[in-house]
């Protein structure tokens, strides 16, 4: 009797010692900051002889996700010795959600959860949203697909949050939107989530009409939208240059008394200065409370936009007298602004400080900053030298930007050599070969023009279309290079034939020399007068009251012929024409251009 009364009193103290262990290793682990102490308390479980413990197991996994030290916990948890009976669900979903969350490391979420079905562990409805986030961030299709046949088999399909977060896998995914509209479309119930995923996915895949359009359907089901879902709004508008409807979503974020968070307030920001109007960009600025580096970076990178480079780098050194710290991302835009605004001088000096008084190693997209502001100036040969003086290679955006400056300064030779050496090192990248036709052109080589030409057609390369957007009553018209398939297109081509002959009386000159093709003089004109950008402001000027701000978005970098005509149309029919090109904003107004000629 002694003996059993012994027995059971060493039990409940071993039992006692036990959790008082487990509880210190679970105390230890709560309040670990660094990677040095996890290591200690590593030590510590195994001492105990803890390290068969789920609590401690589990604790110890997230406090290692939580240190960014999860690749450490696996390979205590996945240690030949470990028993592999203590795996649960609930382990291997901590584990899951820990990869799911870091950068570069994603993948292993999935491998990990093929791991925990090969130890014959169902996975539960907490299981898939980690997966299936992991599966968005790599971006192959197959693979989630494949966990979606999963989410199917195990009857996860009817989870409201499941179903929003493949909705959300699929837009991750390279060629998975429309499998998320179809997700999207099928799903039995439907909350703001789902709406905010889809309406994200269309505007992180530039599919911005259909982003704002499914916005529209998403007020018609009088569903209430959060501020994640209005930053996935602003951001379709900015892409679209549509400012109208960017100032309608701002009313109804102020109506809707959606807060106003710091990342909405920045997406305002970039939405404005994107849509044309940067100095509401600025005044949103001026009345925030709280900025970001992303809140500074918008503003600097709206001002350089538009042309406006003082004003730029005048906010650039207001930050630095706000000791905020400047990142790489921030430096693009002060280069950007000295590129677009013909401050040479300014650049070479902002340059050089990010590594001698920042400690900012440049990479490749500053170097391009660089070559694009020597280029731009006409200071080819500086250019040249730069590049040369490179501690890495030039990547072909660089050498394009050469080959371009090229061809506006009459250094065709070059032009010609460099390429040919792109068409090396990229032989089925198009607008090498686009570049090179054009170079011919210049020179007048018409048989080499064709040849290249020949050598496109037998690649199956099209050339980008030159194509233009126009918002008009909350709606988004977009005109293509000699385009007639619009419902007015009899109308706008006499409008074009009426604003030709109204800038021929004002001294225009057609800049034939912009038109690539070896026919005669008369149908370079007429080829001129079919662009893109043409055709929209003739069917704004047809479509708006005299005096209307005309505003419109082009895929490329405006021509010389249509800067040109343009500049004569602001001022014959009393316009301002707002045009977004690819790379910067023109503002032309009286029969001037804000850039100055400089772009």
């Amino acid at each position: 009797m002694q003996t059993i009364a012994r027995q059971t009193s060493q039990a409940t103290l071993h039992h006692f010692q036990s959790r008082f262990a487990e509880q210190k290793c679970l105390d230890l682990l709560q309040s670990c900051e660094t990677h040095s102490t996890l290591t200690q308390i590593h030590s510590q479980i195994l001492k105990l002889g803890l390290q068969n413990n789920p609590l401690v197991l589990t604790k110890f996994t997230s406090t290692s996700s939580n240190l960014n030290a999860i690749d450490y916990a696996c390979s205590f948890l996945f240690a030949s010795d470990t028993d592999k009976t203590l795996y649960d669900t609930f382990l291997f979903n901590t584990v899951i959600r820990a990869y799911a969350h870091t950068n570069d490391l994603k993948y292993k979420a999935v491998t990990l959860y093929k791991t925990m079905l090969d130890y014959e562990l169902l996975p539960n409805k907490f299981t898939y949203p980690f997966v299936l986030k992991a599966c968005a961030g790599v971006g192959e299709l197959y693979l989630g697909q494949s966990v979606h046949g999963s989410v199917l088999k195990y009857g996860f399909d009817d989870d409201l949050h499941v179903s929003n977060t493949m909705v959300h896998m699929y837009c991750g995914c390279r060629g998975g939107i429309e499998f998320a509209r179809k997700m999207f479309d099928e799903m039995h119930k439907l909350d703001s989530v789902s709406w905010s995923a889809m309406i994200g996915g269309y505007a992180r895949s530039s599919r911005s009409t259909e982003a704002i359009d499914l916005f529209r359907e998403m007020q018609i089901a009088h569903v209430s939208p959060d501020e994640i879902t209005m930053v996935s709004v602003l951001s379709a508008c900015s892409d679209l240059g549509a400012l109208e409807i960017g100032k309608w979503v701002e009313s109804f974020i102020e109506k809707e008394k959606i807060p106003r968070s710091v990342e909405l307030c920045n997406a305002l920001i970039d939405m404005f200065a994107k849509c044309g109007d940067v100095d509401k960009a600025v005044k949103l600025f001026r009345n925030m409370s709280v900025r970001t580096i992303y809140s500074w970076t918008s503003v600097i990178v709206g001002l350089a936009m538009h042309g406006r480079g003082l004003e730029a780098l005048s906010l650039f050194e207001e930050m630095i007298d706000a000791r905020v710290i400047p990142d790489n991302v921030v430096f693009i835009g002060v280069l950007s602004a000295c590129s677009h605004s013909g401050l040479v001088e300014k650049g070479r000096e902002y340059f050089d400080s990010m590594r001698k008084k920042f400690g900012i190693v440049p990479n490749i997209v500053h170097y391009g900053c660089m070559v694009d502001m020597f280029c731009r100036a006409g200071l080819i040969k500086e250019a040249l030298k730069f590049v040369n003086e490179m501690p890495i290679e030039p990547n072909p955006i660089i050498l394009r930007t050469i080959v371009i400056s090229c061809r506006a300064h009459g250094e065709l030779k070059l032009g010609e050599s460099i390429t040919k050496l792109l068409i090396g090192v990229e032989p089925m990248h198009g607008s090498n070969y686009v570049l090179l036709s054009s170079i011919y052109a210049k020179m007048l080589h018409w048989e080499k023009k064709t040849k290249i030409r020949e050598v496109m057609d037998m690649k199956k390369m099209k050339k980008i279309p030159g194509t233009t957007m126009l918002e008009l009553d909350n709606r988004i018209y977009e005109f293509i290079a000699g385009d007639k398939s619009h419902d007015e297109s009899e109308k706008i081509y006499k409008m074009l034939d009426d604003m030709g002959k109204e800038m021929k009386k004002a001294g225009y000159i057609p800049t034939t020399t912009e038109v690539l093709l070896d026919i005669n003089e008369e149908d370079k004109e007429d080829a001129l007068n079919r662009h893109s950008e043409k055709l929209a402001i003739a069917f704004a000027l047809l479509k708006t009251p005299p005096g209307t701000a005309i505003r419109i978005v082009k895929n490329l970098r405006v021509c010389e012929d249509c800067h040109t005509a343009t500049k004569f149309i602001s001022k014959i029919y009393d316009r301002e024409i707002i045009v977004r090109d690819r790379n910067r904003f023109h503002h032309f107004k009286n029969g001037l251009c804000s850039c100055k000629d400089f772009w």
